[in-house]
């Protein structure tokens, strides 16, 4: 990714602004504007502190480099907190909250707003409420800031600002006073990759800094990468980044240019495009969640002849398989790229795909029945895999996502036998990755449903799960309606095989 630019954006404070003479304990300010903190596009600050105070000053430290003033109100009380951020808008000033009252007593070394203030270069504070500051810094009276004039603010922000649904007025009143735009996570949402609004506000500010605020991001595993990830601008077809958060994908499945594989193989990209999409449009008013077509693509197939690298399976040229991801790409619709890697490792042949995989929206699955010990040999023996081998893909993946700035990818193991994934209690989870657990079993509707519940036991925390439906071999073969209704939970893909 592109380095992002340093920009020092000034908002303006007229020199009418009445100011106290005597007792500043910051440095000697030439005027009476607040200089807001430079951007630097690669900077971002969350304020997840429990403490609102707390929350408060970190807005003021991210925002604000010096302003002429403060407004100061008492943490907890909401009325007079809303009458504060007023305040604190009109004079373009931050507004801290605090918890002592004037019972209190400390010092200015350790009464926290006074360190703020003498950060800022202050030279007088409003107080709004029964607060106490323990500083030299002039307190003045609300009349004084009635007759203070508006500002010109910086035609660009320094700074985007995104809170979480929670998040108090006071970092909000802040970003407002330093003319940063504001954008408010959904209810219920923590993570911004799955929030299409706040992915489109980082696009528009990616050369400002960013700063989160509120407790829920307080368990963001990697903001630094959310954001950046988000500064691409890729969305998903119906929102937002993070594959599994309010969708639900149909795929066909297969390998190019062979039938006998699956359906995607019985025609050329483009008529793929169409028929999945006709395919997807089928669950149109059965799914509670918008539906997106997909394509699973088989990258290596599964081989019966050891092959020149004696590994039993043939990995399919990268340019085989770009007319698919270029017409799925073009289409708004996400790849998965399946691997059936014979006698080699799953994480030899990821790394083959590499070139895919850092494009957004290509996605990848592991297929565990086709990764066969040294002496195996396909459809003689169904495969299985070390939960410790998927996990070098996953890290290696999440790493890849991380690396190249890219937006949160799936990661799908197909699995129809416990046997099929071992040791699966120990898979490992990344926040780049949404994990799901692809079950793959064929037959008759009770043997399906059967494999289904038994995968569901002791798995692992946090995945999500899909369905096969497979034309010729399921008797019968679910119905869309039948789909969402007869599995539970339900599916959040579903692959026609």
């Amino acid at each position: 990714m592109r380095p992002r630019t340093t920009r020092a954006l000034v908002a303006i404070v007229a020199s009418g602004l009445v100011l106290g003479a005597a007792g500043c304990t910051g440095p000697a300010q030439q005027d009476s504007r607040p200089t807001l903190t430079k951007a630097a596009g690669d900077t971002v600050v969350v304020a997840a502190q429990q403490d609102p105070a707390e929350r408060s000053i970190r807005a003021s430290r991210a925002l604000f480099a010096t302003a002429p003033g403060a407004v100061v109100a008492p943490a907890g009380d909401a009325d007079v907190i809303r009458d504060a951020a007023s305040a604190a808008s009109r004079s373009h000033v931050p507004l801290l909250l605090t918890t002592r009252t004037t019972g209190t007593r400390t010092d200015s070394t350790t009464d926290p707003v006074a360190r703020e203030l003498d950060r800022l270069g202050a030279t007088w504070y409003q107080a709004e409420g029964d607060v106490r500051v323990d500083t030299d810094v002039r307190r003045r009276s609300a009349p004084e800031a009635e007759r203070a004039p508006e500002t010109t603010r910086a035609s660009r922000p320094a700074t985007v600002v995104v809170a979480d649904a929670t998040a108090d007025a006071a970092p909000v009143a802040t970003a407002e006073a330093a003319g940063a735009p504001v954008v408010t996570m959904p209810e219920g949402v923590t993570d911004p990759a799955a929030a299409p609004d706040v992915v489109t506000a980082l696009h528009d500010h990616r050369d400002a800094s960013t700063l989160l605020v509120g407790s829920a991001f307080g368990a963001l595993p990697d903001p630094q990468w959310t954001v950046r990830a988000a500064e691409t601008g890729f969305q998903l077809p119906h929102g937002g980044q993070r594959p599994f958060a309010g969708h639900r994908y149909v795929a066909m499945y297969g390998a190019p240019g062979a039938p006998s594989l699956g359906v995607l193989g019985e025609q050329d990209p483009a008529a793929s495009v169409a028929r999945v999409r006709q395919l997807a449009s089928s669950y149109d008013g059965v799914s509670d969640e918008p539906v997106t077509p997909a394509f699973e693509v088989i990258a290596s197939v599964a081989a019966g002849s050891p092959g020149a690298d004696g590994d039993y399976s043939n990995e399919l040229p990268v340019a085989t398989l770009e007319p698919y991801v270029d017409a799925a790409h073009d289409a708004g619709m996400p790849v998965i790229l399946d691997l059936q890697p014979g006698r080699t490792d799953f994480l030899t042949q990821a790394k083959r795909y590499e070139s895919l995989l850092k494009r957004p929206g290509v996605w990848l699955a592991l297929d565990p029945e086709w990764r066969l010990a040294a002496d195996q040999v396909p459809l003689e023996q169904i495969g299985s895999v070390e939960a410790a081998e998927v996990n070098a893909v996953s890290s290696w993946l999440a790493g890849l996502v991380r690396s190249e700035g890219l937006p949160p990818k799936a990661l799908v193991l197909h699995q129809f036998r416990l046997s099929m994934i071992q040791h699966r209690a120990t898979l490992e989870a990344h926040p780049e990755l949404d994990m799901l657990i692809h079950v793959d079993g064929q037959g008759s509707q009770p043997d399906k449903q059967a494999t289904w519940k038994a995968l569901h036991v002791d798995a692992p925390a946090g995945v999500h799960w899909g369905w096969k439906n497979f034309f010729d071999e399921d008797t019968p073969m679910l119905t869309p309606e039948q789909t969402m209704r007869d599995v539970s939970p339900t599916p959040s893909l579903v692959t026609y095989q």
